[in-house]
């Protein structure tokens, strides 16, 4: 078995910070090439305490603001303006990220927290999962505006 720290979220492991044992050919050959892990050692409590004190920084911190953030989130769509072309279809696709931007000040949400079912790549209406916290997502109507 080896010890490693994730660096990265893996599905069925951890999340970043996050102290594991694998079997040595999981962490030879997957993990760690891919740079989703780390060796673990004595010296990486420092890495291990930094990773987990960004990852507060970025989550909502208790049930009640979370539920709070799905309030406000559901209250109202969120518009996200992008280029278009004449036929509604878009130069790219609305990302994650752009989601997360567009909430901006209502609420703080991880890109990584926001999930799109299809690639959004016309103008209008989606509904988009948002999770907040462990047991809390809100499900957000984002409209898709041609930019002027």
């Amino acid at each position: 078995m080896a010890k490693l720290i994730l660096t990265h979220e893996v599905a069925g492991l951890g999340i970043a910070g996050d102290v594991v044992d694998v079997k040595d050919g999981y962490a030879r050959n997957y993990l760690v090439p891919r740079k989703l892990a780390t060796p673990w050692s004595a010296g990486a409590e420092k890495q291990i305490e930094a990773m987990r004190k960004a990852r507060r920084a970025k989550e909502i911190a208790s049930v009640e603001e979370a539920q709070a953030a799905r309030d406000s989130l559901q209250s109202s769509p969120v518009k996200v303006a992008v280029t278009a072309g004449k036929n509604g279809r878009l130069f790219g696709a609305v990302t994650p990220a752009d989601i997360a931007d567009a909430i901006g000040e209502r609420a703080k949400v991880d890109k990584r927290r926001v999930h799109i079912g299809q690639p959004i790549k016309a103008l209008g209406e989606y509904a988009v999962q948002i999770s907040l916290h462990d047991d809390i997502s809100a499900t957000v109507t984002v409209q898709v505006v041609a930019a002027k």
